[in-house]
């Protein structure tokens, strides 16, 4: 049975996945900063799937390695890596951006992904077999009037998914990309810095994605025969044209 790891497993996107792939029977590495959130999913899905979970923030470069290179023999075996880790703070106009919130963009969606991939590939070299699908965003495709740094955060991690498929190629290794676009979990919360008002208007007067509907997605990637390779998908729901068309009515 193939063991899939999934970064920022305790929400969302992430959290959809790992329910989706223990119905599958996958052996899951569950990776978050909130511990109790991955205790309570391991509970939950203990009796589909075999789970281990680690809590570690994907900014820290030692505590990756760390946690990463401490699993059990039993999972030290990954097949399938899900970089899903990522957040958006602010919605500010570049002249009055916070630098914390560009920081934390920066070091989660670009070095977090980075480290994490560096912490998994050796092993998948050496077996000349894995997958690696990259969470990015349409922001990561187009950029919109006050997304700047968000933006610039998601374009790295479709160049770095380009990159990636380029460097691993011939290796055995599978390497794709998708990109949600609008998509109701608690992303908005977190930008709008727990504001669930302003959160919760970001999805009024229309049917947005939801995190079970990208990690369907996911799962149909992961599952195609070995010699297809999903490189690069994007999905929007059907009110979205772009970033900044969306049909509200």
């Amino acid at each position: 049975m193939k063991t899939a790891l999934i970064t920022g497993a305790t929400s969302g996107i992430g959290k959809a996945t790992a329910e989706i792939f223990a119905r599958e029977g996958f052996n899951l590495i569950l990776c978050g900063r909130r511990k109790e959130r991955l205790e309570e999913l391991k509970a939950k899905l203990s009796d589909m799937a075999k789970i281990e979970i680690l809590s570690f923030d994907v900014r820290r470069k030692e505590e990756v390695f760390h946690k990463i290179g401490g699993l059990p023999e039993e999972f030290s075996n990954i097949d399938i890596l899900i970089n899903n880790a990522g957040n958006a703070h602010g919605l500010d106009p570049i002249q009055e951006g916070n630098t914390e919130d560009w920081d934390a963009m920066i070091d989660i969606n670009v070095k977090g992904l980075l480290y994490v991939s560096k912490a998994v590939i050796p092993k998948m070299i050496e077996k000349k077999s894995g997958h690696i699908i990259n969470i990015g965003s349409t922001a990561g495709k187009e950029v919109y009037p006050n997304g700047n740094v968000y933006c610039a955060s998601k374009h790295a991690v479709d160049a770095i998914n380009q990159g990636m498929r380029m460097d691993l190629n011939g290796l055995g290794i599978r390497v794709g990309a998708i990109n949600p676009g609008l998509t109701q979990t608690e992303f908005s919360e977190v930008r709008f810095k727990g504001d669930k008002e302003k959160a919760g208007k970001v999805y009024e007067g229309f049917k947005a994605l939801q995190a079970e509907d990208i990690a369907d997605i996911i799962r149909f990637v992961v599952t195609r025969p070995y010699h297809v390779n999903i490189a690069d998908l994007t999905v929007m729901c059907t009110a979205q044209a772009s970033s900044t068309i969306v049909d509200k009515n």
